[in-house]
C-alpha cells in the first residue's frame, strides 16, 4: 500500500489524475519557521493527502549567521569563538574540531600533550552527553512527556557548571582553544566531575524507566521515521542518526584524535532505523561518554596546559608584569595573531550529532583565506523527506526530533 503511493508521489504532488481516473486532491502547508517543534527555525514545505505527507521540502537559511565568511575576516584566535554559535549546544565539540585544524596547519599537533588530550576529552563527552539530555527531554516534550524535559535540565545543570567552574563560562566557553586550553583546570576539577559520574548512571536509568518501554513511547517511536542503511549512506548521514540504521562508523574509532585509541568503548548501533533505534542509540552513547570520561579522569597526568610557544600561545600573566619580552608577545599575539604556513588542512571529529568537518586554507596570513566547515545537522536533515513521505503528519514532529538538528550548525 505504502510502495504504491510513494510511486505516485509526483502525481499526487501537483493535483494530477492518476492512472484509474480518479483525482486526488491535496494541500501545500507551512510547517514553521516558528522555533516549537522544528527545534530551530526550520520550515518545512509539506503536501498533504488528508492526513499522509505526499511530499516535504526542508527550507532553510532563517538562522544564517555567515560564519565561515565571518571567521576570514578575523585571526585565527578571534575566530575560535564564532566556532562556539555553530552548534550551540556543543560549543567545546566544535571548539576542539575547529583547534585540531589549527594545530594541524601550524604543525604542532604532536606537541600537545597527553593531559591537554585527556582534558579536551573529558569536557567533550561531558558535552555530548549535555548535549544528548537536551535532545532527549525536548523530543520526549515533543510527544507529551513533559517530566522527561525536566529530569534532564536537572542533570545538565550540573554539566554546565562545571563548564562554568573551568572556563567561568556556562555556555559558549571557548575553553579549548588551538595550542591547548585557555587556563589550567582547578584544583576541585577532578572532585567535581566524579561527583557527575557518581550519580548520572542513576539518573539515566530513570529515564529509561519513564521512557524505554513504556507502551505510548514505543507507539510513538517504533516503525516511525524509518531510515535504511543505503539511504543513510547515500545522503551522507553521520552520527545517531546513521548509527541507528546500524552502520557502525564513529569517527573516534576510526580516525582516532585526542587520545581516543587509549580509551576503551563501544559504539551502540540500531538494527531497524526507526525514531525508537535512534532514541536507544544516544541513550547507550551516554553510558559510554561516562566510560570514557572515568577513564581519562583516571589516566590524567601532570604538566603544561598549553604548548610552550610564545609565538602561539600567550604568556602566563605573572610573566607580563616583569618581562618586557612576554608584553611584546602577549602584545602582538592579540593585535595581530600567529601566520601559519601556507596550505590548505581538513580534520573531522565527532560530535554529538555526527561528524563534524573543518577545511581551512591559509595564504600564509594571520586570517584564514577560506574556511569551510562540514555541519553534521546539515547533512543530516536532508534524510527528513526519506522520513516523512508516505507517513503521518503527526509523524513529522517525530522526525525531526529523532535526528537532533541545531539550525546554529545547519545555517552556519
Amino acid at each position: 500500500m505504502q510502495q504504491q503511493q510513494l510511486e505516485n508521489y509526483d502525481a499526487i504532488a501537483d493535483n494530477q489524475q492518476l492512472e484509474d481516473g480518479q483525482r486526488v486532491d491535496t494541500m501545500t502547508i507551512n510547517m514553521g519557521p516558528q522555533h516549537p517543534s522544528t527545534h530551530g527555525v526550520l520550515r518545512l514545505i509539506l503536501t498533504i493527502e488528508g492526513e499522509t505527507v505526499v511530499k516535504a521540502v526542508p527550507d532553510i537559511g532563517f538562522l544564517h549567521t555567515g560564519i565561515e565568511k565571518t571567521a576570514e575576516a578575523k585571526t585565527y584566535h578571534q575566530a575560535l569563538v564564532l566556532t562556539d554559535r555553530m552548534d550551540y549546544l556543543a560549543p567545546l565539540c566544535n571548539n576542539l574540531g575547529y583547534s585540531l585544524t589549527v594545530e594541524k596547519l601550524l604543525g604542532i599537533e604532536h606537541e600537545i600533550t597527553d593531559k591537554i588530550k585527556y582534558v579536551r576529552v573529558v569536557l567533550a563527552e561531558l558535552q555530548r552527553i549535555a548535549s544528548h539530555l537536551v535532545w532527549l527531554g525536548t523530543h520526549a516534550l515533543d510527544l507529551g512527556a513533559m517530566s522527561v524535559f525536566l529530569y534532564c535540565f536537572r542533570e545538565r545543570e550540573i554539566i554546565l557548571d562545571i563548564f562554568e567552574y573551568v572556563s567561568g563560562v556556562r555556555l559558549m566557553t571557548s575553553y579549548i582553544c588551538p595550542g591547548g586550553l585557555q587556563a589550567d583546570l582547578p584544583a576541585s576539577f577532578d572532585a567535581k566531575v566524579r561527583e557527575f559520574t557518581g550519580i548520572f548512571p542513576q539518573r539515566l536509568q530513570e529515564y529509561h524507566d519513564l521512557l524505554t518501554n513504556n507502551q505510548l513511547w514505543l507507539e510513538r517511536t517504533r516503525g516511525i521515521a524509518h531510515l535504511s542503511a543505503k539511504d543513510a549512506i547515500a545522503y551522507g548521514a553521520s552520527g545517531p542518526v546513521l548509527r541507528g540504521s546500524g552502520v557502525v562508523w564513529d569517527i573516534r574509532k576510526v580516525f582516532p584524535y585526542s587520545g581516543y585509541e587509549q580509551f576503551d568503548f563501544d559504539i551502540p548501533v540500531g538494527s531497524n532505523g526507526d525514531a525508537y533505534d535512534r532514541y536507544l542509540v544516544r541513550m547507550l552513547e551516554m553510558e559510554q561518554s561516562l566510560k570514557i570520561i572515568n577513564q581519562a579522569l583516571d589516566g590524567i597526568p601532570t604538566g603544561a596546559f598549553r604548548v610552550s610557544s610564545p609565538k602561539i600561545t600567550p604568556p602566563p600573566k605573572w610573566q607580563i608584569t616583569g618581562s618586557m619580552e612576554a608584553l611584546i608577545h602577549h602584545f602582538k599575539l592579540y593585535t595581530e595573531g600567529y601566520r601559519p604556513p601556507e596550505g590548505e588542512v581538513f580534520t573531522r571529529t565527532e560530535s554529538p550529532k555526527g561528524e563534524l568537518g573543518f577545511y581551512i586554507v591559509s595564504d600564509g596570513s594571520a586570517k584564514p583565506y577560506r574556511m569551510h566547515v562540514r555541519g553534521a545537522s546539515f547533512a543530516n536533515l536532508q534524510v527528513l523527506p526519506v522520513m516523512i513521505e508516505g507517513r503521518f503528519l503527526s509523524d513529522v514532529v517525530v522526525a525531526i526530533g529523532s535526528i537532533d538538528i541545531v539550525l546554529g550548525e545547519v545555517d552556519r
